[in-house]
């Protein structure tokens, strides 16, 4: 008889099918958003018409993930399983290790599989990261340079070496995975037991350990043997980069002994398989211990501290010049061209006669501080910005090649206030409108910019909107995204607002351009609505079958994602060319495994007063070309890349991963080659190695007796101030024609109480392209270096800077500018090496402390040898400085002096004085109260610089007390003298 406990059926749990199907469909929901994550993805680039580099990235990162899965997954599941399969069938465990089995035992299959896959699958993401690598291996490109100590192709270490490296170190972890794998089942199943002293393993698991340590020293011997080619770039606690002496005479046969060692022992161990003695591969381990140490630490110590660092001058003088030799060539200074400049100190009558070009074109504008005056000037509505820093181009205006500080007009829609509703922020405000440009020499009477091209609608030197299209859709500060276009109904994008001839009305615009994916579809429209996380995409009435959505807009990175090989310069910049508005982008290859050439940190070395050092920086170098020239249009987005640099292997090899993504040099326009310019982060990089290594005799080298540094920005106030940047400006060099360049200074590497402020040498590179299409001029990114002999004391940027801030005469001036709410502005301090010397020129704003006030232009201030003077003008501090009469005429000529909107200063140029070098009294006011004011604060500041002299700081802070007494006492006497009239 059945009992009726027997006769019950287990009843199913009604939770659990409901907790499959939630887990399916979330596995569904999961699948669905990475599948419209990847195709919005390919539809991006598709639009742009580059679907290839996308395709190539997933396929070589799916082959390299399945590669990898396979290499680690396969052979752990191997070890498993045959540790497994050939266990001691009668093996007496200890209580403990039954225990473990009894555990582990009904979830055997589920570990045998699961830890390998799960281990695969690390492996597989770890090795998917290195398609890049294994691509320019793949399709590597010699360099045709061989490095001095082994003889190979530079290429060998630029794409085969990391490739070898990071093939032998991912099957080094698999092996040594493996062996723990199998170690770990041989123990747990009697294969291996230990009692006491007396170790007992199978013949089995013998055979499968021994074989495992044999592969693994194997693999260490390989890794060994491509270690010594690695000492070519290795750097860490050496006296230069590369193979140094310690490293050829015991380094590299160091590592040559280790890897034949671990070879021998691994055959030791393949014995120890055969013949299951244990004796010859433990003697061989331990004798491969020893020799490591003493082959690979204690010998080359010896080398160095008792051969190499009693004569390291002499004994390393071969290693440095290889360094020396590769690093020039690996940054493409090796031609830079060296000239002795004996800088004249004397500011005599008509000494610019021979640099009229350079005078006329020297920029009193400083497109870091003029954003104000273009943002209250030009911005016109609360929706539309400047960036921080303007750029500088130059245009030909009236068949004159014209320094030009641009900017285009962005749209901001932080600043909609209550505005900012999705619909607007999505369909409305879509795009930005105009190029805004001003002379980089000129200023109106008033300090303002003179503007070549401005206004809504855009007028000027550039053209109107029906010369050129001025609607900027893609630009730095763009929306995320935007949606535009239409079926030909009601135009709903605001185009520009309205003016005095428009009745009231904002005129509208419909995109008509091919920008970005189409929204043709009602699948389209969910995956957008999901990727950006706003029903708009999907319910709105505004989008039809014709809308596009545009998004990842900043021209900087649409080039970094068609081309993931590059890298970006920091500072794209807006150019008119050929009816469009340009971004033009400046991108580079680089790589860190150039043999012998010194490693640096790019985001330091481009770090100065405009680009932000961070905090970490990762991305190391040693070699760099500007490969690339890249544009994106402003209007439709699309994005073109001109192989720049032909010669370079790097892009050649990604050229083979890429075809055709890369136009020639023959498709860009001469307008476009008209508005190329030398990169400025790549001169930055430069101008870092060309401190040092504008030295090639290894002695000196060594001795560092002739170092050079960029000197830090001389108008900042901060405790750590950043490296002054270099600046674009048209000038003539000695011996040379006059050419848009680039330029930077270097002063003395110096620290503490003995650093000194002077010039060593002056840097520029040609940055003009030239007109001639599928032509590179010649001259262009032609570094000169002007060296000044030794003796020369020079002032540098920070002793002009200083010199400016305590002459007695400027500082009356400035007392005077401001008066009242107004506070003054250091504009960049300029060098330029003109008369057979260096003129130091630097913009003086004066701004009003109130919240919608910009910069004005009231005063130049200019410095050559050791005089100073101190314009309203640059015309007139130029001739002031030199005798009443310079030669040349700079660009602000016509503006008449003392016409400022902070009044008449008088004629308080300083060129003229004989004892100080300030110039010329400014005289006595008439006003008894300010004349005393002034002369006690003159006073001051002549006890002040006599105590930073002496370094007495006490009595410096006593003179800087007066003085601040005495400044607000003629304040006060100048106020109550207005107000009396």
């Amino acid at each position: 008889m059945t009992s009726p406990a027997s006769s019950r059926t287990p009843r199913r749990s009604p939770r659990a099918p409901v907790l499959v199907t939630v887990a399916i469909l979330a596995a569904l929901v999961i699948a669905f958003f990475i599948f419209s994550s990847l195709l919005t993805d390919y539809l991006w680039y598709d639009q742009l018409g580059f679907a290839n580099v996308l395709t190539t990235q997933w396929i070589a990162g799916a082959v390299m993930f399945l590669v990898g899965f396979v290499a680690m997954a396969v052979p752990v599941w191997v070890s498993i399983d045959v540790a497994f399969r050939f266990r001691p069938v009668y093996a007496k465990l200890n209580s403990q290790l039954d225990r473990y089995q009894q555990v582990i035992e009904p979830l055997r299959r589920v570990v045998v599989l699961g830890v390998p896959i799960v281990l695969g699958l690390f492996a597989g993401i770890a090795t998917s990261t290195r398609w890049q690598v294994t691509l320019q291996w793949l399709n590597r490109t010699s360099f045709g340079e061989t490095d001095p100590q082994f003889g190979l192709d530079v290429g060998f270490y630029v794409f085969e070496l990391p490739f070898y490296q990071g093939a032998v170190g991912f099957a080094s972890a698999v092996v040594l995975i493996a062996g723990l794998a199998a170690l770990a089942t041989s123990y747990l199943y009697g294969a291996l037991r230990f009692s006491g002293r007396d170790v007992r393993i199978s013949r089995v698991a013998r055979i499968q350990l021994a074989v495992t340590a044999a592969l693994y020293l194997a693999l260490q011997g390989l890794s060994l043997w491509l270690d010594q080619y690695a000492t070519l770039t290795d750097g860490t606690n050496k006296l230069v980069t590369g193979a140094t002496y310690t490293d050829v005479a015991a380094g590299i046969p160091g590592k040559q002994i280790l890897a034949l060692a671990a070879a021998v022992v691994a055959i030791l161990f393949i014995v120890t398989a055969v013949v299951g003695k244990w004796r010859l591969s433990v003697i061989g381990t331990a004798a491969l211990i020893i020799i490591s140490i003493i082959v690979g630490g204690i010998y080359p110590w010896i080398v160095q501290r008792f051969q190499v660092e009693p004569s390291e001058r002499t004994v390393e003088s071969t290693y440095i010049e290889r360094n020396i030799d590769a690093t020039r060539e690996a940054y493409g200074v090796a031609d830079v061209e060296e000239q002795s400049y004996d800088a004249q100190s004397d500011a005599e009558a008509g000494a610019l006669a021979g640099d009229a070009v350079t005078t006329a074109n020297i920029r009193i504008i400083d497109p870091a501080l003029v954003t104000d005056a273009f943002a209250q000037l030009q911005q016109y509505r609360q929706y539309y910005s400047f960036p921080e820093q303007l750029s500088v181009d130059r245009y030909t205006i009236d068949g004159q090649q014209q320094d030009t500080v641009i900017a285009v007009r962005e749209l901001n829609t932080d600043q909609l206030g209550n505005s900012a509703t999705p619909y607007n922020t999505t369909f409305v405000y879509t795009h930005g409108y105009g190029v805004v440009a001003a002379y980089g020499n000129q200023r109106s009477a008033d300090g303002q910019p003179v503007f070549l091209e401005s206004g809504i609608p855009v007028t000027g030197a550039l053209g109107d909107s029906d010369t050129y299209e001025p609607r900027i859709y893609f630009g730095q500060e763009s929306p995320d995204y935007s949606i535009v276009g239409g079926d030909g109904g009601d135009d709903i994008e605001l185009d520009y607002p309205s003016g005095a001839n428009d009745n009231g009305t904002n005129q509208t615009t419909t995109f008509e351009g091919d920008g970005g994916p189409k929204l043709d579809s009602a699948f389209k429209k969910l995956i957008y609505a999901i990727k950006f996380q706003s029903e708009q995409v999907f319910l709105s009435d505004a989008v039809n079958d014709q809308s596009q959505i545009l998004y990842d807009r900043d021209p900087a990175q649409r080039v970094q994602k068609v081309a993931p090989y590059l890298t970006i310069d920091s500072a794209p910049y807006p150019a008119v060319v050929d009816g469009r508005v340009k971004w033009i982008v400046d991108a580079y290859t680089t790589t860190p495994e150039y043999p012998y050439s010194k490693p640096q940190a790019l985001s330091d070395a481009i770090a100065d007063t405009y680009t932000e050092r961070p905090v970490y920086a990762s991305n190391e170098i040693n070699y760099i070309r500007n490969s690339v020239k890249a544009t994106v249009d402003a209007y439709d987005g699309s994005v073109d890349l001109f192989a720049w640099d032909t010669e370079d292997p790097i892009l050649k090899t990604w050229q083979k991963i890429f075809p055709s993504t890369t136009k020639p040099l023959s498709d860009m326009s001469v307008d476009l080659m008209q508005h190329v310019r030398y990169p400025q982060d790549m001169f930055k990089v430069q101008r870092a190695i060309l401190g040092t290594y504008h030295v090639t005799d290894a002695d000196s080298f060594y001795s560092s007796d002739d170092a050079w540094v960029t000197p830090n920005e001389p108008t900042s106030n901060t405790a750590n101030p950043p490296l002054q940047p270099p600046y674009y400006l048209t000038l003539q060099l000695p011996d040379q024609d006059p050419a848009f360049s680039i330029y930077s200074t270097y002063i003395p590497q110096q620290s503490g109480e003995n650093a000194r402020n002077v010039l060593t040498g002056y840097l520029a590179a040609n940055a003009d392209a030239g007109t001639t299409p599928g032509e590179i001029s010649p001259d262009y990114g032609k570094l000169s270096l002007l060296t000044l002999p030794k003796t020369d004391t020079v002032p540098g940027p920070g002793q002009v800077q200083n010199n400016f801030n305590t002459d007695t005469a400027v500082a009356n001036q400035l007392a005077l500018l401001t008066r009242g709410d107004t506070s003054v502005v250091r504009g960049n301090l300029l060098t330029l090496p003109v008369g057979g010397g260096l003129l130091y020129v630097q913009p003086i704003y004066v701004k009003s402390n109130s919240e919608t006030s910009y910069p004005v232009l009231q005063k130049v201030l200019v410095s050559f040898g050791e005089k100073i003077a101190f314009e309203d003008t640059l015309n007139g501090a130029l001739d002031s400085l030199f005798g009443g009469n310079s030669g040349a005429q700079a660009g602000d000529e016509g503006v008449p002096e003392g016409d400022t909107s902070t009044g008449d200063t008088g004629d308080a140029g300083t060129g003229d004085a004989p004892d100080t070098g300030a110039g010329a009294d400014t005289g006595a006011t008439g006003n008894s109260q300010l004349d005393q004011a002034l002369a006690d604060a003159q006073s001051a500041l002549e006890d002040r610089s006599a105590a930073y002299q002496s370094n007495d700081l006490v009595a410096a802070a006593e003179a800087d007390e007066r003085l601040q007494t005495a400044l607000e006492a003629a304040v006060a006497a100048s106020e109550s003298a207005t107000a009396g009239q």
